[in-house]
């Protein structure tokens, strides 16, 4: 899994040492305490286009869902009791753009959007829950 981006600095150092001093990469790694591959990847970065710099963190490109962002989230608003795979079957028969449930899930988190179950009926699940096993106590005894 990818850390945070090491400085600038950081990386034309071990470039140099590579390109100039003659180290290894994994010398150059060594000697930085950083990743081989890291040092491998600033390397070759900087002899395909002279990069020094990391690349930009972020989001990846735009998802097929932003097109439809107010239709969904007014679909979301006047029907808030819809699964997601009912929401990609609506999605799908209105503008036939097909999106599965993980997807979805994805676009209205981004959206501060969750689907959890109602927690009223939570509570009177778990209170259900008591009453059976307090009765099923007393017929033990």
């Amino acid at each position: 899994m990818p850390g945070k981006p090491r400085s600038e600095d950081l990386r034309v150092r071990a470039i140099e040492a590579v390109l100039e001093d003659g180290l290894s990469r994994r010398e150059a790694a060594r000697r930085f305490k950083v990743g081989d591959a890291s040092v491998v990847r600033w390397v070759a970065a900087y002899e395909e286009d002279g990069r020094t710099t990391p690349l930009p963190a972020g989001r990846g490109k735009a998802s097929k869902l932003d097109a439809h962002r107010c239709w969904l989230l007014e679909l979301r608003r006047k029907e808030n009791d819809l699964t997601l795979e009912a929401i990609g079957e609506k999605l799908m028969e209105a503008h036939g753009v097909a999106a599965d449930k993980s997807m979805l899930s994805r676009f209205f988190a981004a959206e501060g959007i969750s689907f959890k179950k109602n927690r009223a009926r939570q509570r009177a699940r778990a209170a259900g829950r008591g009453r059976s096993a307090r009765a099923m106590a007393r017929r033990a005894a």
